[in-house]
C-alpha cells in the first residue's frame, strides 16, 4: 500500500487545560513519528496550541487553524465546517480525531478515539449546558467514524452498552521517563487527579483527616487541574482543618511532576470512574507503593502491582493510607513489582496498534 495522508484533529487541545487527553496525544504522536517515517501526518492545531506538540519531522506537517479552542462554539462550529473543507484540499486517507469529536460530514474515513463514556455513565458530573453537546457530538461522531479506538476495555464494553457500536481496544501508554527517577521518599502522600466530582478528592480529605491525627507528620499533596470541584474541595480542607497539611498545586509541569513522584511516600488514587487510569500507571513506573479504587480498568491496569480498596468508603481509603504508612515489607514489594508492570503498556506498542487501524480504515477507500 503506498504512505497514506493522515489527518490528525488536534483542535480540542489547550495546553495545560485538558488533562490526560492532552498527554495522550503528545506522547502519541512523538511515538509515531519514531516507528513511521512513511505516511504524511497533517496536524490540525488551533490558536492555543504549543510549540513541542508535533514532532520535527519531514513526513509531519502542521496546520494551524483560525480558531481559539478555549471558546468551545468556535471551535466546534470550525471542526464541523472549516476542518472538512482543509481536510479535502488535503485529499487525505484518513482523519484520525483523538479527542472524542469528529467532523459529521468528512470526505474521508474516521478513526475516533473515546476515553471514556463518563456522560453517560455520570451524567450528573457535567454541567446542565455542556451536557447536551456531550450526549449530541459523541453520539453521532461514534456512529459516524469508520472505526473506534477505546483506550480500554472498560471504555469499549461502555460504548457497546450505551451506544451498541465496537471499538479496538488500544491501551494507552506510559512515559518512559518515570521508570528513570531516583526516588528520594518524603513524608507526604501523592494524588495526581483534575478536580473533578468523580475523582473523589474529598472522600480522600475526609479520609485524610483522620489519617493525619495519628500521622501528623505526613502531608497529602493533590497535583492536577483546577477543575469543577475546586472551590468546594479548598472549603471541605478549611473545614477539616487540613490547610497547612494539604497542598493543592494546581497544573504542572511534567518536570515538576517528576520531582512530586521522586519524592512522593506514597500515591493513592481513590477515583470512583475512569476510562484508562494513567497517574496510576506512572506511579507504578517510578516505583511509588500505590492504593487505588477497586474499579475497572484501575485494578486491570494495577495487576496486583497496587493496593485496590473501595472508593465509595472512606474507612476504607484510610485503611489503605495506614497500610502504606506502617507496611514496610508491603511497601517495598509494590515498589518492586510496579515497574515491570508499567512495563507492559508503552507509548511505542500504542503508535503501532493505533497506525494499524488508522490503515484499516483507510483501505475501505483505496
Amino acid at each position: 500500500m503506498p504512505p497514506l495522508r493522515i489527518g490528525v484533529n488536534a483542535l480540542y487541545l489547550i495546553p495545560g487545560e485538558v488533562g490526560g487527553t492532552e498527554i495522550y496525544l503528545h506522547s502519541l504522536l512523538h511515538a509515531l513519528a519514531a516507528v513511521d517515517r512513511d505516511n504524511h501526518y497533517v496536524v490540525f492545531t488551533n490558536r492555543e496550541t504549543g510549540a513541542g506538540l508535533v514532532p520535527d519531522q519531514k513526513n509531519f506537517t502542521v496546520e494551524q487553524q483560525p480558531v481559539h479552542a478555549r471558546f468551545r462554539p468556535a471551535r466546534i462550529l470550525w471542526e464541523q465546517t472549516g476542518l472538512p473543507l482543509r481536510v479535502a484540499a488535503r485529499g487525505l486517507d484518513v482523519l484520525w480525531n483523538p479527542g472524542f469529536t469528529a467532523p459529521l460530514l468528512c470526505g474521508c474515513p474516521q478513526v475516533t478515539v473515546f476515553h471514556d463514556m463518563q456522560h453517560k455513565r455520570h451524567p450528573e458530573h457535567f454541567r446542565w449546558f455542556d451536557l447536551p453537546f456531550w450526549r449530541l457530538l459523541l453520539y453521532w461522531s461514534a456512529h459516524l467514524s469508520t472505526q473506534l479506538i477505546a483506550v480500554s476495555a472498560a471504555t469499549r464494553d461502555d460504548l457497546l452498552r450505551y451506544y451498541r457500536l465496537p471499538a479496538e481496544v488500544v491501551w494507552s501508554g506510559v512515559d518512559s521517563h518515570f521508570f528513570e527517577i531516583r526516588r528520594s521518599p518524603r513524608n507526604y502522600l501523592l494524588a495526581v487527579s483534575t478536580l473533578h466530582p468523580h475523582k473523589n478528592l474529598d472522600g480522600l480529605l475526609r479520609a485524610f483527616a483522620q489519617f493525619h491525627k495519628t500521622r501528623p507528620e505526613f502531608r497529602l499533596v493533590i497535583a492536577g487541574l483546577r477543575g469543577f470541584q475546586t472551590r468546594e474541595l479548598e472549603q471541605v480542607c478549611l473545614s477539616l482543618g487540613l490547610e497547612a497539611a494539604v497542598e493543592f498545586t494546581g497544573w504542572i509541569s511534567r518536570e515538576k511532576l517528576y520531582e512530586l513522584y521522586a519524592g512522593a511516600f506514597a500515591f493513592v488514587y481513590p477515583t470512583t470512574f475512569e476510562g484508562f487510569g494513567l497517574p496510576l500507571l506512572e506511579a507504578l513506573a517510578a516505583g511509588l507503593p500505590a492504593a487505588c479504587s477497586r474499579i475497572e480498568p484501575l485494578a486491570g491496569l494495577a495487576g496486583g502491582a497496587a493496593l485496590l480498596f473501595e472508593p465509595a468508603n472512606d474507612a476504607a481509603i484510610l485503611e489503605a493510607m495506614t497500610t502504606l504508612a506502617t507496611a514496610a515489607d508491603l511497601r517495598a514489594r509494590l515498589s518492586a513489582a510496579g515497574p515491570p508492570r508499567a512495563a507492559q503498556f508503552s507509548w511505542e506498542a500504542t503508535a503501532r496498534a493505533t497506525l494499524q487501524v488508522l490503515e484499516q480504515a483507510a483501505r475501505q477507500t483505496i
